[in-house]
């Protein structure tokens, strides 16, 4: 696996397993539409591999969109900026200094003081309150990505995304209208299941009616396309599956041992699903059937274990 730029710390990003990912991609893809951007791990692998001539970058979470922009665009001043508010928390009072670039980001959504609230927060774990501010606290064990380290994961991104991509922070149905057939879609929504349902995560959660909607739309405009969506975690499962009217494969990829089971004295593993469209098994000439003889290499997310996918 190649070693992948990654300035933007973000719990739930795909980084790890984007190898898996990005076999499900077709060859030759246009434009890469990740209407869920979030860290654009998909895109950055992607580029890595030269898998696409264009990117289209969306989050609905505006600060978010606008620091990717700016991490491809002006790489120099992104790191300058991160640079200078790291310097500036010193040994002693970095937890007061983290909470009051935190009151001003809240205040002026600057995409510079949200870059080091990510690389400082606990875990890389957004959160936000009720009124849709940041409000999770800083990681007293660490002081956050270095300077150093920073700026050569953001030059990397900038070099490999500059001048083929575009960032916006629109409804993810606004972006959905452009795509063509020659295009892919890789989505990677906050999965509610149910219209209404709030999860601090998410400045706003995704309505599931709307959502399988716009797959029906993509579906008949033969718009190739990969949802990540649900998962589960021993018998618990995370989110409602999409409905089978659909017509999609669910893979379903094993992700590692969790953390979380363990500490609770459990043997629990994570596993994650991908929804692949009609359209994209013609383009990769596959049928369902195919997938139940292919054995991928599992990029775990916790700790080594074997590898295999599942065909639901």
């Amino acid at each position: 696996m190649l070693n992948m730029p990654h300035p933007i710390q973000y719990q739930g990003s795909k980084r790890i397993i984007a190898p898996v990912i990005l076999r499900y991609f077709p060859k030759p893809i246009d434009v890469l539409y990740e209407p869920f951007a979030g860290s654009a791990a998909i895109s950055i692998a992607s580029a890595a591999r030269g898998m696409a001539n264009s990117y289209v970058i969306n989050d609905l979470n505006k600060p978010l969109a606008e620091l990717l922009k700016a991490i491809v665009e002006k790489p120099e001043e992104t790191a300058s900026a991160y640079e200078k508010i790291w310097c500036g928390q010193g040994s002693t009072n970095s937890i007061e200094h983290y909470y009051r670039i935190r009151e001003e980001f809240n205040k002026t959504q600057d995409p510079r003081l949200f870059l080091y609230l990510l690389a400082r927060c606990v875990k890389g774990s957004v959160r936000y309150n009720a009124d849709g501010l940041f409000n999770q606290s800083p990681d007293k064990r660490r002081l956050g990505t270095k300077p150093d380290t920073m700026k050569q994961n953001i030059f990397g991104v900038s070099h490999l995304l500059k001048g083929k991509s575009s960032f916006s922070c629109l409804d993810y149905k606004d972006v959905l209208v452009a795509a063509r057939p020659q295009d892919l879609v890789y989505m990677d929504p906050p999965y509610q299941g149910v219209c209404g349902d709030r999860d601090s995560r998410y400045l706003s959660g995704v309505c599931f009616s709307e959502f399988t909607e716009a797959l029906e739309n993509l579906n008949s405009r033969d718009i190739a396309y990969i949802v990540s969506y649900d998962g589960r975690r021993g018998d618990k499962k995370f989110g409602e599956l999409l409905p089978d009217e659909l017509n999609l494969c669910r893979v379903e990829i094993e992700a590692g041992k969790s953390t979380q089971a363990t500490l609770l004295g459990k043997e629990e593993v994570t596993y994650e699903s991908l929804y692949l469209s009609r359209s994209l098994l013609e383009k990769l000439a596959l049928v369902p059937t195919d997938f139940k003889k292919t054995k991928i290499k599992q990029f775990t997310l916790f700790e080594p274990s074997s590898a295999y996918t599942r065909i639901t």
